[in-house]
C-alpha cells in the first residue's frame, strides 16, 4: 500500500482528492496538513485515520486537540510542521495549499525523499520555479502537475520528444467577464467575480480566473514544468472548457486533451500516474456539443496577463512580486477594501517600485513578502 500525504486537505483540491481516495485501497493516508479548518480536519481524521495531522493556527490546534480522540498525532506551528514535512518520506505528496504558504512545504517535500510530488500550488513555480525544478532534479523527485491545463500538456507530451515541440497552447475559459465591456468593470462585485461559468474552485483561484491572472501564472508554470521558452507559450480563450490545452509540434500537427470540466480528472491522473483509472463521471459526448470556439484574450480588459508576461521577461524577483502582490490584492478585494480594477493597479505599482534582484536565492524571494505587504499598506490610500 502506498503512503500519501495531502497538504491543504480542507481546500477544494484537497477535499476532492480525499473523495477519490475513499474507494481506493491502494493508498494509506500518512498525514494531512491544514491552516486552520479544525472541524473539517477532524472529520477527515476520523474518516482516514492518518498517522499525523498538521495545523498552523494555534486556536484551531487547541480546539482540534479537545476534539481528537483518535490515535492521530497532532503537530502544530509553522516551524514544527515544516520540519516534519521535510523529514517525513511518503510515496506521493499532494501539495494543494493555496497561495504563498505552499512554497516552503513544496521545498520541504522535495528534501524529504518523497518519491512523487503532485503539485497543485501555483505559487511554488511562479515564485521560485528555478529553485524548485533544480531541487527536484537534484533529489530525483518527479513533479506531477495537477492543474487541468498542465495535466493536459503532460498527457499530450507522453511519448513525444521535447526537441520536436513547436508551441504549447494554454486554453482559458475567459472567466465570468469574457463578454463584459471594459467600461463596466468598475461595477464588478465580489459575487460577480466568484460566479465562474464552468469550474467549481476556491475563492482565491476563482478571482484569479476572473482577472485572468491564473493564465499568466500558468504560462510561468508551463515554462518551468516543461522547460520551454515563454515566447513559445500561447493563451487561447475557449469558453466551453472542453479542450484543456494543446501542443503543436514542428510538423504543425497538434495534440489536444479533451474532457468534461471537472478537476477530479486531473487529480485522479496525478494520484494514479501513469494509469487512467476508472472515474464515476459522465463521459464527454462530442455529439451533444454544438461547437467549440476559440478567441484571443483581450489584453486591454485583462491586464494581469500582460503583467505576468512582463514579469517573465524581467525574471529575477519580478514573478515573486507579481505573485505576492496578486495574493494580497485578491485578499483586499474579497475583504471589500479595493475594487476589482484596483487588483492589476496594485500589482503593477509593486512591480515598478520593488528592489529588483536578478538572481534571487530563496531568502531574497521570501523577503519580498514583507516588502510587498508593507508597500501596499503604505500606498493603499492612494489607489
Amino acid at each position: 500500500m502506498k503512503k500519501i500525504s495531502i497538504l491543504g486537505s480542507t481546500g477544494s483540491i484537497g477535499t476532492q482528492a480525499l473523495d477519490l481516495l475513499k474507494n481506493n485501497n491502494q493508498f494509506e493516508v500518512d498525514y494531512l496538513y491544514v491552516d486552520s479548518n479544525h472541524k473539517l480536519l477532524y472529520e477527515q481524521i476520523m474518516d482516514f485515520r492518518p498517522k499525523f495531522a498538521c495545523i498552523n493556527n494555534y486556536e484551531s490546534y487547541k480546539k482540534l486537540k479537545e476534539l481528537n480522540k483518535s490515535n492521530t498525532q497532532l503537530i502544530y506551528g509553522d516551524k514544527e510542521v515544516l520540519q516534519f514535512i521535510t523529514s517525513r518520506k511518503v510515496d506521493l505528496a499532494l501539495n494543494a495549499i493555496v497561495g504563498i504558504a505552499g512554497l516552503k512545504p513544496t521545498l520541504g517535500i522535495l528534501k524529504s525523499g518523497t518519491k512523487l510530488l503532485a503539485l497543485a500550488n501555483k505559487e511554488s513555480l511562479v515564485m521560485a520555479g528555478e529553485i524548485v525544478m533544480s531541487e527536484s532534479k537534484t533529489q530525483n523527485i518527479k513533479i506531477l502537475p495537477v492543474d487541468s491545463e498542465h495535466s493536459a500538456i503532460w498527457q499530450c507530451l507522453a511519448g513525444e520528444k521535447h526537441s520536436e515541440i513547436k508551441k504549447i497552447i494554454l486554453t482559458a475559459s475567459g472567466g465570468p467577464f469574457r463578454n463584459l465591456t471594459k467600461d463596466k468593470f468598475k461595477n464588478i462585485t465580489i459575487k460577480d467575480a466568484l460566479n465562474h461559468p464552468n469550474w467549481d474552485m476556491g475563492n482565491k483561484i476563482t478571482i484569479d480566473s476572473a482577472t485572468m491572472m491564473n493564465k499568466g501564472f500558468e504560462v510561468i508554470e508551463t515554462k518551468w514544468l516543461f522547460n520551454i521558452n515563454a515566447q513559445d507559450i500561447d493563451i487561447l480563450v475557449h469558453p466551453q472548457s472542453i479542450i484543456h490545452s494543446l501542443v503543436e509540434f514542428k510538423d504543425t500537427s497538434i495534440k489536444a486533451q479533451l474532457g468534461i470540466p471537472d478537476m477530479k480528472i486531473p487529480i485522479n491522473y496525478a494520484l494514479n500516474y501513469p494509469s487512467h483509472t476508472n472515474l464515476e463521471l459522465d463521459s464527454l459526448d462530442l455529439s451533444e456539443i454544438s461547437s467549440l470556439t476559440f478567441e484571443k484574450p483581450d489584453l486591454l480588459k485583462f491586464k494581469c496577463i500582460q503583467l505576468a508576461h512582463d514579469s517573465i521577461e524581467s525574471g529575477g524577483t519580478s514573478p515573486s512580486v507579481l505573485n505576492i502582490a496578486n495574493d494580497i490584492s485578491v485578499g483586499l478585494f474579497l475583504d471589500k477594501k479595493i475594487s476589482f480594477l484596483d487588483i492589476p493597479k496594485l500589482i503593477e505599482l509593486c512591480l515598478e517600485k520593488h528592489n529588483y534582484i536578478s538572481k534571487p536565492n530563496l531568502d531574497e524571494i521570501i523577503n519580498q513578502i514583507d516588502w510587498t505587504q508593507n508597500f501596499i499598506d503604505s500606498n493603499l490610500k492612494d489607489i
